[in-house]
């Protein structure tokens, strides 16, 4: 059976970042863009980085430029605004499509294993169980720091 852990990812500094290295851990994987309305959550998601990391939680940033191009910059450029306006230290991949088909095959496989609607907007969550399946899909308006996104992390955990 096919997992999250199954999929990997380019880094936005470089390098690879293979899903499988966060195997036995919970991860919120957002896709995010600097210039949208929602970009404040970065905020949240930092917060909630480092509030769960203890207990096992990874939020993994995918920038995409496929929503009123709001993630024009280069990969360099969202880097230096993600860690200077949010200080962002989660880790953040390559930009990457996350619908259509030139959509990222983890994103192919997360709206296929949700029902397979398309990815509607920025800041887009999917809860990853430490099992590597897919534990609840979060539409843009679910923030970090919210009862909806909070619960969520909380029940893969303990699952």
């Amino acid at each position: 059976m096919t997992t999250a852990h199954d999929f990997n990812f380019d880094g936005i500094g470089g390098g690879p970042l293979p899903l499988q290295q966060f195997a036995g851990k919970v991860l919120l994987i957002v896709n995010v863009a600097s210039r949208c309305g929602y970009t404040k959550q970065y905020a949240g998601l930092e917060a909630l980085a480092r509030d769960l990391a203890a207990d096992g939680v990874v939020v993994i940033g995918v920038p995409c430029n496929q929503f009123g191009a709001q993630e024009p910059g280069t990969e360099a450029e969202i880097h230096t605004f993600c860690s200077t306006k949010f200080g962002v230290t989660f880790p953040l991949t390559r930009k990457v499509e996350v619908k259509g088909p030139g959509a990222h095959p983890l994103y192919r496989w997360l709206t296929a294993e949700t029902g397979g609607a398309a990815i509607g907007w920025n800041f887009e969550k999917f809860v990853i169980g430490k099992d590597g399946r897919v534990a609840k899909r979060l539409g843009s308006g679910a923030t970090p720091e919210g009862r909806e996104v909070r619960a969520a992390l909380a029940a893969a955990l303990a699952a």
